[in-house]
Formats: structure tokens, sequence, C-alpha cells
């Protein structure tokens, strides 16, 4: 399970960082999800070995336009390169209004489905190898996390069952054993019955815009990977006495060492903060602040970034091909 990371900055794109964007893309085939995308999403995928064909579902936090503005131009580009199969989108209701819009006054013409999911009413979004659930975030518009978790982590049959039940080896084992229900000799075979797991499933969870970390407390309960931002740094806040509805390092270390998460990674850093920068804010000052509080694995994001999760929940940065 890999994180790629298309934008990281707040608000505005600087030199070396775009607004938001997040890929995270399965162990196997090249199914890929995306959550949030700012405005340039599309050319930051132009350099990543990312395919909108084999895009499953896109997740956005809020309607803030740094997570979404970047949504017409990549749906037309996907009917463009010639998409055909249904695109879902899971996103605040008032987004399928405004996207429809934009879309209609352009006359743009897609050539495939788009299915929207207001996550207000989600409770878990499945597909074949993901589930997804959201988690109501604090922040200046209303706001969510996703948390992804592992639908079927190293399945394996039951052949007892699969013989008891007189189910006949060949094809239909093949499909039961890729998650597919089946229709047989007048019953319905789930495949869900059918298959143990050799192992837990891997949760990363996503935050979006956040002023209350532990909001996110349930959904970490066994989570590997807590991806969260960090606008600011706390002395900063203390300094202006505002968060405009986010959060600190301090604050998200603080979450996630006592949430026991083993691996942080924080995102959506101010514009403010440069690498190495000798005047004004330097992006070390983050990891410093985060470091103090939190005693874990510390990544701070950057723009195109792709850190994988192994199935043993160590992460680790993959360097690019």
């Amino acid at each position: 399970m890999d994180l790629v990371f298309l934008g990281t900055s707040s608000g505005t794109p600087t030199r070396a960082r775009n607004v938001t964007g997040l890929a995270l893309q399965e162990d196997a085939g090249k199914a890929w999800y995306l959550i949030d995308c700012g405005e340039g999403t599309q050319h930051r995928l132009l350099r990543m070995p990312l395919s909108l064909h084999d895009l499953r579902a896109i997740f956005i936090t809020h309607v803030h336009g740094d997570h979404c503005y970047g949504l017409p131009g990549l749906l037309a580009s996907a009917g463009m390169m010639g998409r055909r199969h249904p695109l879902e989108i899971i996103a605040p209701a008032g987004i399928a209004d405004w996207l429809q819009a934009t879309l209609r006054m352009s006359h743009a013409w897609l050539g495939y489905e788009l299915a929207f999911h207001a996550v207000e009413s989600l409770g878990e979004w499945r597909s074949l190898n993901m589930r997804v659930a959201a988690t109501a975030l604090s922040h200046r518009v209303p706001c969510y996390g996703y948390s992804f978790t592992e639908a079927r982590p190293d399945p394996r049959l039951n052949i007892e069952r699969l013989e008891r039940d007189g189910v006949p080896r060949g094809p239909l084992w093949g499909q039961l054993a890729r998650g597919f229900d089946l229709e047989h000799e007048g019953r319905t075979l789930r495949s869900e019955d059918y298959l143990s797991f050799t192992r837990a499933p891997r949760r990363v969870v996503i935050g979006g815009d956040n002023d209350r970390p532990p909001l996110l407390a349930e959904a970490c309960r066994g989570a590997q990977v807590l991806v969260h931002e960090a606008t600011y740094s706390q002395t900063l806040v203390e300094t202006s006495g505002n968060t405009f509805g986010h959060s600190s390092a301090a604050q998200v270390a603080a979450f996630a060492q006592q949430a026991e998460v083993p691996n942080l990674v924080l995102t959506h850093f101010s514009a403010r903060y440069q690498p190495g920068s000798q005047r004004g804010h330097s992006i070390e000052e983050i990891r410093q602040e985060a470091a103090t509080a939190y005693h874990g694995q510390l990544f701070l994001a950057r723009d195109f970034l792709r850190l994988r999760l192994g199935k043993d929940g160590v992460l680790h940065e993959v360097e690019p091909t």
C-alpha cells in the first residue's frame, strides 16, 4: 500500500509545493484512490506512474478551494483520455452541485458516469480491496477525515467448507478467492463465507483540515499510519492567537503519541515554512516541534514523496523509478 503526495502546501502553492492532493495505491495491480484534488493536481500526476483509467474513487475532505479546485480539469482530462467506466466521488454534498454546474457551464462531456456519495451520510464505502469510513473533524467549514482499511488481507480459501458445501473445484474457487460473490445451482455463494485472513488488516488514516486531532482517536485504533495537516508551529499559533481552524505540529504530534500510532506523516504546511530558510520560518521548525512530542517514525511530506506501508506495518520511503 503506497502513499504518493501530489501536493503538500496549504492555501496557496509555492515553487516547491502544490496545494493538497494525495494518492493511495493498492498493493496489487494499478488501482488507486485520490484524496483531495487541489488546483494543478492533474499536472502533478503527469510526473507519476498513476493513470486516470485506474482511478477507483475520489475522496474530498471539504469545500475549500485548495482541496477541490482541481476536480473539473482532472475529470475533463480523464474523459478526453478515453475513460469510460464510472467514477465514484465521495465528498461533502455541496461539491456535487458545484461540480455539475461547472461541467454544465463549460459544456464538458466526460464520456463516463460520475457517482456522487455525500460524505455526511456515507456510513462505509467499499471496493473489492478497501473499506473506507469517514470521521467528522473541526474546521471553519464541515470537514472530514478518511480511514482506509484493507478489506482482504492475504485471503486464504477455506477448502474444508467449500468441499462440505459441494462447491466444485475450478473457476468457482478462483472467483471466490478474488472476492466475487457468485450464483451457483440456485444459491448465492458469498466470497467472505469461504475466506479467512492470515494477518490483521493495514489501516491508514488521512485527516482533512482540523484543529482537534483527538477527533480521530477512534479511527486511529489499530492504524499503522496517520497523515495529518500541520499548517503551523505552536510558536506561531501562540504569537498570532488564531489557528484558523488548523493544527500545529505540536498538537498533532502529542495526539499521535497518545494514540500510539507508529507512523506519523505531517503535510499541508503554510507557505511561510521554507526548506533551509535563512529568512522567516524554516520547515525544520515543524520537524523539531513534532519530534519533541512524538517518538514514533516521523515523516514530513514533500511533493512526489512515495511512502510504502509493508504488510509488516513498517512505513518507508520508496525512491522514484
